[in-house]
Protein backbone atom coordinates (compact mmCIF):
# COMPACT_ATOMS: atom_id res chain seq x y z
CA UNK A 1 0.00 0.00 0.00
CA UNK A 2 1.90 3.14 -0.80
CA UNK A 3 2.35 5.32 1.54
CA UNK A 4 1.65 2.51 4.52
CA UNK A 5 4.69 3.58 6.54
CA UNK A 6 3.59 7.08 7.37
CA UNK A 7 -0.13 5.71 8.16
CA UNK A 8 0.81 2.93 10.97
CA UNK A 9 3.21 5.94 12.37
CA UNK A 10 -0.15 7.83 13.46
CA UNK A 11 -2.36 3.97 13.71
CA UNK A 12 -3.51 5.00 17.10
CA UNK A 13 -4.68 8.28 16.60
CA UNK A 14 -6.28 6.82 13.35
CA UNK A 15 -8.16 4.58 15.52
CA UNK A 16 -8.65 7.21 18.30
CA UNK A 17 -10.79 9.20 15.88
CA UNK A 18 -13.01 5.95 14.95
CA UNK A 19 -13.75 5.16 18.47
CA UNK A 20 -15.19 8.79 18.72
CA UNK A 21 -17.67 7.91 15.71
CA UNK A 22 -15.94 10.50 13.10
CA UNK A 23 -16.67 9.90 9.67
CA UNK A 24 -14.11 8.58 7.47
CA UNK A 25 -14.36 12.23 5.39
CA UNK A 26 -13.66 13.73 8.49
CA UNK A 27 -10.89 11.48 9.61
CA UNK A 28 -9.07 11.77 5.84
CA UNK A 29 -9.16 16.23 6.51
CA UNK A 30 -7.52 15.74 9.60
CA UNK A 31 -4.75 13.09 8.79
CA UNK A 32 -4.08 14.16 5.41
CA UNK A 33 -5.12 10.82 3.27
CA UNK A 34 -7.55 9.66 0.78
CA UNK A 35 -11.02 8.50 1.93
CA UNK A 36 -10.32 5.02 0.15
CA UNK A 37 -7.17 4.30 2.96
CA UNK A 38 -9.57 5.64 5.71
CA UNK A 39 -11.90 3.16 4.44
CA UNK A 40 -9.47 0.54 4.28
CA UNK A 41 -8.00 0.88 7.89
CA UNK A 42 -11.42 1.01 9.34
CA UNK A 43 -12.23 -2.00 8.13
CA UNK A 44 -8.56 -3.81 9.36
CA UNK A 45 -9.17 -2.06 12.68
CA UNK A 46 -12.84 -3.75 12.82
CA UNK A 47 -11.50 -7.30 11.38
CA UNK A 48 -8.87 -7.08 14.21
CA UNK A 49 -10.80 -6.09 17.19
CA UNK A 50 -9.15 -2.74 17.80
CA UNK A 51 -12.52 -0.58 18.55
CA UNK A 52 -12.65 -1.78 21.66
CA UNK A 53 -10.75 -2.31 24.84
CA UNK A 54 -7.21 -1.51 25.53
CA UNK A 55 -5.45 -0.50 22.35
CA UNK A 56 -1.67 -2.68 21.84
CA UNK A 57 1.76 -0.80 22.12
CA UNK A 58 2.83 0.80 18.97
CA UNK A 59 5.37 -2.04 18.29
CA UNK A 60 2.51 -4.18 18.25
CA UNK A 61 0.44 -2.51 16.17
CA UNK A 62 3.51 -2.23 13.38
CA UNK A 63 3.92 -6.16 13.26
CA UNK A 64 0.01 -6.69 12.82
CA UNK A 65 0.10 -4.44 9.97
CA UNK A 66 2.70 -6.26 8.64
CA UNK A 67 1.44 -9.47 8.78
CA UNK A 68 -2.36 -8.93 7.64
CA UNK A 69 -2.03 -6.13 5.21
CA UNK A 70 -1.10 -7.32 1.46
CA UNK A 71 -1.11 -4.47 -0.51
CA UNK A 72 -0.70 -4.91 -4.06
CA UNK A 73 3.14 -3.58 -5.57
CA UNK A 74 2.91 -0.68 -6.96
CA UNK A 75 2.47 -0.34 -11.10
CA UNK A 76 6.01 -1.62 -13.48
CA UNK A 77 6.47 1.16 -15.77
CA UNK A 78 9.15 -0.94 -18.75
CA UNK A 79 12.04 1.98 -19.47
CA UNK A 80 11.88 2.84 -23.07
CA UNK A 81 15.88 2.10 -22.46
CA UNK A 82 15.10 -1.44 -21.64
CA UNK A 83 15.81 -3.13 -25.01
CA UNK A 84 18.96 -1.27 -25.28
CA UNK A 85 20.31 -2.98 -21.80
CA UNK A 86 22.97 -5.19 -23.04
CA UNK A 87 24.71 -2.14 -24.80
CA UNK A 88 23.95 0.45 -21.90
CA UNK A 89 25.78 -2.24 -19.59
CA UNK A 90 28.70 -2.61 -22.36
CA UNK A 91 29.13 1.20 -22.90
CA UNK A 92 28.75 1.74 -18.40
CA UNK A 93 31.32 -0.50 -18.27
CA UNK A 94 33.86 1.22 -20.56
CA UNK A 95 33.42 4.77 -18.27
CA UNK A 96 31.45 6.07 -21.33
CA UNK A 97 28.97 9.03 -20.00
CA UNK A 98 25.57 9.68 -19.81
CA UNK A 99 25.31 11.92 -22.84
CA UNK A 100 27.43 9.90 -24.99
CA UNK A 101 25.34 6.64 -23.91
CA UNK A 102 22.54 8.99 -25.20
CA UNK A 103 23.90 9.62 -28.46
CA UNK A 104 25.12 5.53 -29.15
CA UNK A 105 21.75 4.86 -28.58
CA UNK A 106 20.34 7.39 -30.87
CA UNK A 107 22.77 6.10 -33.50
CA UNK A 108 20.85 2.57 -33.05
CA UNK A 109 17.11 3.82 -33.33
CA UNK A 110 16.43 4.98 -30.01
CA UNK A 111 13.71 7.71 -29.74
CA UNK A 112 13.46 8.04 -25.98
CA UNK A 113 14.93 11.05 -24.01
CA UNK A 114 18.13 11.83 -22.08
CA UNK A 115 16.36 11.83 -19.07
CA UNK A 116 15.13 8.37 -19.72
CA UNK A 117 19.10 7.34 -20.23
CA UNK A 118 20.05 8.83 -16.54
CA UNK A 119 17.22 7.06 -14.96
CA UNK A 120 18.03 3.85 -16.56
CA UNK A 121 21.53 4.05 -15.40
CA UNK A 122 21.11 5.12 -12.33
CA UNK A 123 18.70 1.97 -12.13
CA UNK A 124 21.69 0.00 -13.13
CA UNK A 125 24.03 0.94 -10.86
CA UNK A 126 22.29 2.78 -7.86
CA UNK A 127 24.53 5.23 -5.99
CA UNK A 128 25.28 4.51 -2.66
CA UNK A 129 25.85 7.06 -0.18
CA UNK A 130 28.87 7.43 2.04
CA UNK A 131 29.21 8.34 5.30
CA UNK A 132 31.07 11.15 5.69
CA UNK A 133 32.44 13.48 9.11
CA UNK A 134 32.31 17.52 8.70
CA UNK A 135 35.12 18.51 10.79
CA UNK A 136 35.00 22.41 12.12
CA UNK A 137 38.52 24.01 13.17
CA UNK A 138 38.93 26.28 15.94
CA UNK A 139 39.19 30.15 14.58
CA UNK A 140 42.88 30.87 12.57
CA UNK A 141 43.64 27.45 12.47
CA UNK A 142 43.05 26.45 8.93
CA UNK A 143 42.48 27.75 5.13
CA UNK A 144 41.52 26.54 2.21
CA UNK A 145 42.86 27.85 -1.01
CA UNK A 146 41.58 26.64 -5.18
CA UNK A 147 41.76 27.95 -8.25
CA UNK A 148 38.52 26.93 -10.10
CA UNK A 149 37.60 28.78 -13.70
CA UNK A 150 35.69 31.90 -14.29
CA UNK A 151 34.91 32.31 -17.60
CA UNK A 152 36.75 35.40 -20.15
CA UNK A 153 37.64 38.45 -19.35
CA UNK A 154 38.96 41.54 -21.21
CA UNK A 155 43.25 42.07 -20.57
CA UNK A 156 44.79 45.29 -21.05
CA UNK A 157 45.10 44.80 -24.48
CA UNK A 158 41.00 44.48 -25.28
CA UNK A 159 41.11 40.73 -25.56
CA UNK A 160 39.33 37.73 -24.47
CA UNK A 161 41.04 35.58 -22.09
CA UNK A 162 40.33 32.43 -20.15
CA UNK A 163 40.19 33.30 -16.48
CA UNK A 164 40.35 32.04 -12.95
CA UNK A 165 39.59 32.68 -9.95
CA UNK A 166 42.00 32.41 -6.73
CA UNK A 167 39.42 31.71 -3.59
CA UNK A 168 40.89 31.16 -0.07
CA UNK A 169 38.52 30.85 2.49
CA UNK A 170 38.95 30.42 6.45
CA UNK A 171 37.81 27.55 7.85
CA UNK A 172 36.21 29.10 11.12
CA UNK A 173 34.59 32.22 9.72
CA UNK A 174 33.91 31.23 6.05
CA UNK A 175 35.52 34.74 5.19
CA UNK A 176 37.11 34.73 2.25
CA UNK A 177 39.54 36.49 -0.08
CA UNK A 178 38.67 36.21 -4.30
CA UNK A 179 41.60 37.05 -6.78
CA UNK A 180 41.02 36.94 -10.90
CA UNK A 181 44.32 35.90 -12.67
CA UNK A 182 45.09 34.80 -16.19
CA UNK A 183 47.19 31.71 -15.34
CA UNK A 184 47.95 29.38 -12.97
CA UNK A 185 51.60 29.66 -12.86
CA UNK A 186 54.00 29.39 -9.76
CA UNK A 187 54.64 33.25 -9.42
CA UNK A 188 50.68 33.33 -9.73
CA UNK A 189 49.62 31.16 -6.82
CA UNK A 190 52.52 32.38 -4.37
CA UNK A 191 51.60 36.13 -5.09
CA UNK A 192 47.65 35.09 -4.29
CA UNK A 193 48.63 33.39 -1.21
CA UNK A 194 50.39 37.22 -0.39
CA UNK A 195 47.80 39.34 -0.94
CA UNK A 196 45.28 36.94 0.70
CA UNK A 197 47.35 36.77 3.85
CA UNK A 198 47.75 40.48 3.57
CA UNK A 199 43.98 41.13 3.03
CA UNK A 200 43.38 39.08 5.95
CA UNK A 201 46.12 41.01 8.40
CA UNK A 202 47.71 37.44 9.36
CA UNK A 203 48.41 34.12 8.73
CA UNK A 204 46.58 30.82 9.04
CA UNK A 205 48.03 27.64 10.57
CA UNK A 206 47.69 25.67 7.81
CA UNK A 207 46.46 25.68 3.98
CA UNK A 208 44.65 23.19 2.62
CA UNK A 209 45.33 22.76 -1.12
CA UNK A 210 44.13 21.08 -4.00
CA UNK A 211 47.33 18.75 -5.36
CA UNK A 212 48.29 21.43 -8.33
CA UNK A 213 51.13 21.58 -10.14
CA UNK A 214 51.82 25.20 -8.82
CA UNK A 215 52.01 23.91 -4.75
CA UNK A 216 53.03 19.90 -5.09
CA UNK A 217 55.86 18.54 -6.59
CA UNK A 218 54.97 14.92 -5.71
CA UNK A 219 51.09 13.76 -5.02
CA UNK A 220 50.98 11.58 -2.14
CA UNK A 221 49.04 10.95 0.84
CA UNK A 222 51.78 9.66 3.00
CA UNK A 223 54.34 12.16 2.17
CA UNK A 224 53.54 14.95 -0.32
CA UNK A 225 56.73 17.16 -1.78
CA UNK A 226 55.88 20.60 -1.97
CA UNK A 227 57.09 23.02 -4.94
CA UNK A 228 60.52 24.95 -3.51
CA UNK A 229 58.92 28.12 -4.01
CA UNK A 230 55.43 26.80 -1.99
CA UNK A 231 57.93 25.50 0.84
CA UNK A 232 59.69 28.53 0.63
CA UNK A 233 56.75 30.71 0.89
CA UNK A 234 55.42 28.68 3.55
CA UNK A 235 58.22 28.74 5.85
CA UNK A 236 58.58 32.77 5.57
CA UNK A 237 54.69 32.93 6.34
CA UNK A 238 54.75 29.96 8.89
CA UNK A 239 52.42 27.76 7.81
CA UNK A 240 52.16 24.27 7.01
CA UNK A 241 51.24 23.08 3.30
CA UNK A 242 48.57 20.17 4.11
CA UNK A 243 47.46 18.66 0.27
CA UNK A 244 44.08 16.62 0.51
CA UNK A 245 43.96 12.92 -0.65
CA UNK A 246 44.22 13.04 -4.05
CA UNK A 247 41.14 12.56 -6.00
CA UNK A 248 39.10 13.69 -2.41
CA UNK A 249 37.81 17.33 -3.18
CA UNK A 250 35.46 17.11 -0.71
CA UNK A 251 38.11 17.47 1.85
CA UNK A 252 38.51 21.20 0.85
CA UNK A 253 34.64 21.58 0.81
CA UNK A 254 34.56 24.78 2.47
CA UNK A 255 36.27 26.31 -0.84
CA UNK A 256 34.97 24.12 -3.43
CA UNK A 257 30.96 24.75 -2.24
CA UNK A 258 31.38 27.72 -0.11
CA UNK A 259 34.15 29.27 -2.29
CA UNK A 260 34.78 28.86 -6.02
CA UNK A 261 31.02 27.48 -6.47
CA UNK A 262 29.75 30.26 -4.43
CA UNK A 263 31.71 32.95 -6.56
CA UNK A 264 30.67 31.58 -9.67
CA UNK A 265 26.90 31.11 -8.62
CA UNK A 266 26.21 34.58 -7.57
CA UNK A 267 28.83 37.16 -8.40
CA UNK A 268 29.78 35.78 -11.78
CA UNK A 269 26.49 35.02 -13.25
CA UNK A 270 24.73 37.11 -15.17
CA UNK A 271 27.86 39.31 -15.09
CA UNK A 272 28.72 41.59 -18.25
CA UNK A 273 32.55 41.06 -19.49
CA UNK A 274 34.65 43.13 -17.39
CA UNK A 275 38.27 44.00 -17.78
CA UNK A 276 40.27 42.00 -15.57
CA UNK A 277 41.27 44.88 -12.84
CA UNK A 278 37.63 45.79 -12.59
CA UNK A 279 36.61 42.46 -11.87
CA UNK A 280 38.87 42.40 -8.97
CA UNK A 281 37.96 45.73 -7.85
CA UNK A 282 34.27 44.91 -7.61
CA UNK A 283 34.89 41.15 -6.08
CA UNK A 284 36.50 42.16 -3.65
CA UNK A 285 33.64 44.95 -2.95
CA UNK A 286 30.99 41.47 -3.03
CA UNK A 287 32.91 39.92 -0.61
CA UNK A 288 32.81 43.29 1.78
CA UNK A 289 28.96 43.73 1.16
CA UNK A 290 27.61 40.59 0.05
CA UNK A 291 29.33 37.42 1.09
CA UNK A 292 30.57 38.43 4.06
CA UNK A 293 26.83 39.38 5.52
CA UNK A 294 25.21 36.66 4.21
CA UNK A 295 23.97 33.97 6.69
CA UNK A 296 26.13 30.94 6.19
CA UNK A 297 24.29 27.78 5.57
CA UNK A 298 26.13 26.13 7.87
CA UNK A 299 27.68 28.36 10.65
CA UNK A 300 24.01 30.26 10.84
CA UNK A 301 25.86 33.61 11.30
CA UNK A 302 27.51 36.28 8.84
CA UNK A 303 31.15 35.59 7.94
CA UNK A 304 32.43 39.18 8.69
CA UNK A 305 31.39 38.81 12.24
CA UNK A 306 33.17 35.55 12.47
CA UNK A 307 35.71 36.77 11.09
CA UNK A 308 36.11 39.76 13.91
CA UNK A 309 36.47 37.00 16.42
CA UNK A 310 39.13 35.11 14.17
CA UNK A 311 41.38 37.64 13.13
CA UNK A 312 42.95 37.85 16.73
CA UNK A 313 43.78 34.16 16.37
CA UNK A 314 45.90 34.02 12.53
CA UNK A 315 49.53 34.59 13.53
CA UNK A 316 51.03 37.48 12.73
CA UNK A 317 52.69 38.56 9.02
CA UNK A 318 56.15 38.84 8.91
CA UNK A 319 58.08 41.88 8.44
CA UNK A 320 58.88 41.85 5.18
CA UNK A 321 56.86 40.03 2.26
CA UNK A 322 57.72 36.63 0.76
CA UNK A 323 59.63 37.82 -2.53
CA UNK A 324 57.84 36.15 -5.29
CA UNK A 325 60.56 33.66 -6.26
CA UNK A 326 60.15 31.12 -8.40
CA UNK A 327 62.48 27.86 -8.27
CA UNK A 328 63.76 25.52 -11.64
CA UNK A 329 66.63 22.87 -12.17
CA UNK A 330 68.83 23.46 -14.96
CA UNK A 331 71.77 22.70 -16.51
CA UNK A 332 74.77 24.74 -16.73
CA UNK A 333 75.77 24.87 -20.78
CA UNK A 334 79.16 24.71 -21.73
CA UNK A 335 78.95 28.37 -22.52
CA UNK A 336 79.23 28.86 -18.54
CA UNK A 337 75.22 29.82 -19.08
CA UNK A 338 71.93 28.70 -17.43
CA UNK A 339 68.98 29.78 -18.84
CA UNK A 340 66.41 31.08 -16.74
CA UNK A 341 62.98 32.68 -17.98
CA UNK A 342 64.85 33.52 -21.17
CA UNK A 343 67.65 35.05 -20.10
CA UNK A 344 71.49 34.00 -19.63
CA UNK A 345 72.99 33.66 -16.20
CA UNK A 346 76.58 32.20 -15.70
CA UNK A 347 78.20 30.10 -13.01
CA UNK A 348 81.43 28.68 -11.87
CA UNK A 349 82.57 26.87 -15.50
CA UNK A 350 83.70 24.07 -12.97
CA UNK A 351 80.20 23.32 -12.51
CA UNK A 352 79.39 22.74 -16.51
CA UNK A 353 77.34 20.03 -17.13
CA UNK A 354 75.76 19.59 -13.44
CA UNK A 355 72.25 19.93 -12.82
CA UNK A 356 71.30 23.36 -10.76
CA UNK A 357 68.36 24.94 -8.86
CA UNK A 358 68.14 28.26 -9.84
CA UNK A 359 65.90 30.72 -7.69
CA UNK A 360 64.39 33.68 -9.67
CA UNK A 361 63.55 36.13 -6.92
CA UNK A 362 61.31 39.65 -8.52
CA UNK A 363 65.14 41.77 -7.96
CA UNK A 364 67.76 38.69 -8.11
CA UNK A 365 68.74 35.15 -9.49
CA UNK A 366 70.71 33.03 -7.21
CA UNK A 367 72.26 29.57 -8.48
CA UNK A 368 72.75 26.96 -6.14
CA UNK A 369 74.24 23.27 -6.57
CA UNK A 370 71.34 20.31 -6.22
CA UNK A 371 72.75 20.57 -2.48
CA UNK A 372 71.32 24.02 -2.27
CA UNK A 373 75.46 25.90 -1.75
CA UNK A 374 75.20 29.32 -3.21
CA UNK A 375 77.80 29.56 -6.10
CA UNK A 376 76.16 32.95 -8.15
CA UNK A 377 74.13 36.03 -7.45
CA UNK A 378 72.86 38.29 -10.65
CA UNK A 379 70.90 40.94 -10.78
CA UNK A 380 67.85 40.02 -12.62
CA UNK A 381 67.31 40.55 -16.20
CA UNK A 382 65.22 43.28 -17.66
CA UNK A 383 64.41 41.32 -20.78
CA UNK A 384 64.80 38.56 -22.99
CA UNK A 385 68.02 37.24 -24.17
CA UNK A 386 70.19 39.32 -21.86
CA UNK A 387 73.01 38.07 -20.32
CA UNK A 388 74.22 38.66 -17.16
CA UNK A 389 78.20 37.51 -16.71
CA UNK A 390 80.32 37.42 -13.59
CA UNK A 391 83.84 37.41 -15.55
CA UNK A 392 85.14 35.23 -12.45
CA UNK A 393 83.27 32.54 -13.73
CA UNK A 394 84.83 31.58 -16.63
CA UNK A 395 88.26 29.86 -17.31
CA UNK A 396 90.70 32.42 -18.36
CA UNK A 397 91.26 31.30 -21.93
CA UNK A 398 87.25 31.98 -22.38
CA UNK A 399 87.60 35.08 -20.77
CA UNK A 400 90.63 36.49 -22.54
CA UNK A 401 88.80 35.71 -25.63
CA UNK A 402 86.46 37.69 -25.55
CA UNK A 403 87.95 40.85 -24.38
CA UNK A 404 87.59 44.18 -25.67
CA UNK A 405 90.35 46.83 -26.15
CA UNK A 406 89.38 48.42 -22.46
CA UNK A 407 89.34 44.60 -21.01
CA UNK A 408 92.52 43.92 -22.43
CA UNK A 409 94.29 47.33 -21.03
CA UNK A 410 92.55 46.39 -17.79
CA UNK A 411 93.77 43.13 -17.53
CA UNK A 412 97.17 44.72 -18.49
CA UNK A 413 97.06 47.01 -15.50
CA UNK A 414 96.39 44.16 -12.99
CA UNK A 415 99.56 42.73 -14.21
CA UNK A 416 102.13 45.23 -14.25
CA UNK A 417 103.80 48.28 -15.79
CA UNK A 418 105.48 47.02 -18.08
CA UNK A 419 102.94 44.43 -19.14
CA UNK A 420 100.60 47.79 -19.99
CA UNK A 421 103.43 49.62 -21.98
CA UNK A 422 103.74 46.29 -23.81
CA UNK A 423 99.95 46.12 -24.29
CA UNK A 424 99.67 49.55 -25.41
CA UNK A 425 101.95 49.22 -27.96
CA UNK A 426 100.09 46.48 -29.88
CA UNK A 427 97.05 48.43 -29.22
CA UNK A 428 98.24 51.58 -31.03
CA UNK A 429 99.88 49.91 -33.71
CA UNK A 430 98.81 50.55 -37.21
CA UNK A 431 97.26 50.04 -39.28
CA UNK A 432 96.63 46.44 -38.24
CA UNK A 433 94.64 45.23 -35.92
CA UNK A 434 96.66 44.00 -32.58
CA UNK A 435 93.96 43.41 -29.92
CA UNK A 436 94.18 39.45 -31.11
CA UNK A 437 98.14 39.35 -30.35
CA UNK A 438 97.29 41.32 -26.85
CA UNK A 439 94.98 38.89 -25.56
CA UNK A 440 97.22 36.03 -26.74
CA UNK A 441 99.69 37.79 -24.53
CA UNK A 442 97.67 38.38 -21.79
CA UNK A 443 96.88 34.34 -22.00
CA UNK A 444 100.62 33.33 -21.20
CA UNK A 445 100.05 34.49 -18.01
CA UNK A 446 97.49 31.49 -17.10
CA UNK A 447 100.56 29.32 -17.54
CA UNK A 448 103.65 31.23 -16.82
CA UNK A 449 102.20 33.57 -13.89
CA UNK A 450 101.75 36.70 -14.11
CA UNK A 451 105.14 38.09 -12.38
CA UNK A 452 106.81 35.70 -15.24
CA UNK A 453 105.10 37.57 -17.61
CA UNK A 454 105.71 40.95 -16.30
CA UNK A 455 109.62 40.10 -16.19
CA UNK A 456 109.88 38.87 -19.83
CA UNK A 457 107.77 42.82 -21.02
CA UNK A 458 110.82 44.74 -19.33
CA UNK A 459 113.32 42.00 -20.97
CA UNK A 460 111.41 42.89 -24.19
CA UNK A 461 111.11 46.76 -23.94
CA UNK A 462 114.67 46.73 -22.74
CA UNK A 463 115.64 45.49 -26.17
CA UNK A 464 112.67 47.09 -27.73
CA UNK A 465 110.94 43.93 -29.14
CA UNK A 466 107.37 44.18 -28.93
CA UNK A 467 105.92 41.47 -30.67
CA UNK A 468 104.40 38.49 -29.35
CA UNK A 469 106.35 35.71 -30.33
CA UNK A 470 109.39 37.38 -28.81
CA UNK A 471 107.88 37.47 -25.18
CA UNK A 472 106.82 33.89 -25.69
CA UNK A 473 109.96 33.10 -26.41
CA UNK A 474 111.39 34.84 -23.30
CA UNK A 475 109.07 32.85 -21.21
CA UNK A 476 110.03 29.21 -22.78
CA UNK A 477 113.95 29.87 -23.14
CA UNK A 478 113.73 31.23 -19.09
CA UNK A 479 115.88 33.74 -20.03
CA UNK A 480 113.90 36.83 -17.84
CA UNK A 481 114.84 35.04 -14.53
CA UNK A 482 117.16 37.84 -13.56
CA UNK A 483 115.25 40.76 -13.94
CA UNK A 484 112.29 42.30 -11.99
CA UNK A 485 109.86 43.92 -12.98
CA UNK A 486 111.29 47.09 -10.85
CA UNK A 487 113.86 47.21 -13.36
CA UNK A 488 111.90 48.78 -15.89
CA UNK A 489 112.14 52.18 -15.54
CA UNK A 490 112.70 55.08 -18.29
CA UNK A 491 115.68 56.82 -18.13
CA UNK A 492 116.22 60.46 -17.55
CA UNK A 493 115.65 62.71 -20.31
CA UNK A 494 119.18 64.34 -21.64
CA UNK A 495 120.53 65.90 -24.53
CA UNK A 496 124.10 65.88 -24.42
CA UNK A 497 126.64 63.60 -22.10
CA UNK A 498 129.58 66.83 -22.13
CA UNK A 499 128.98 70.36 -20.01
CA UNK A 500 128.93 73.07 -22.36
CA UNK A 501 131.83 74.27 -20.85
CA UNK A 502 133.78 71.43 -22.21
CA UNK A 503 132.50 71.56 -25.42
CA UNK A 504 133.80 75.47 -25.27
CA UNK A 505 137.39 75.18 -23.97
CA UNK A 506 139.41 73.79 -26.86
CA UNK A 507 138.11 77.15 -28.83
CA UNK A 508 139.43 79.30 -26.31
CA UNK A 509 143.37 77.56 -25.81
CA UNK A 510 142.20 75.04 -23.45
CA UNK A 511 143.28 71.38 -23.36
CA UNK A 512 141.71 69.68 -26.83
CA UNK A 513 138.89 66.79 -25.97
CA UNK A 514 138.18 63.43 -27.44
Amino acid sequence: MPGRRKHTMDIREFIRHIREGRSDRAIADCLGVNRKTVARYRAWAEEQGLLEGDLPKMGDLQRMLDETIHAPPPPQNISSVEPYREIVEQLCDRGVEMAAIHVRLKERGYQGSYASVVRFVKHLSPATQETVLRVEMPPGEEAQADFGYAGKMVDENGALRKTWAFVMTLSWSRHQYVEFVFHQRIETWLRCHRNAFEYFGGVPKRVVIDNLKAGIAKRCWDEPEGQHAYRECAEHYGFLIDPHKPGKPEHKGKVEKGGVHYVKRNFLAGRDLTPLPQANRDVLHWVEETAGRRVHGTTREQPLARFELERSALQRLPHSPYDLAVWKQVKLHRDGHVVFDKAYYSAPFRLQGQHLWVRGGTGEVRIYTSDYQLRATHQRAQKPGQRMTELSHLPAHALLAGLTREQSQERARAIGPATTEMVERLLRHRPENRLRSAVRLLRLADRWGDQRLECACVRALSFEETSYTSIKRILAQNLNTELHPEAFLSPPASIFVRRAEELLEPLMGGEPWN
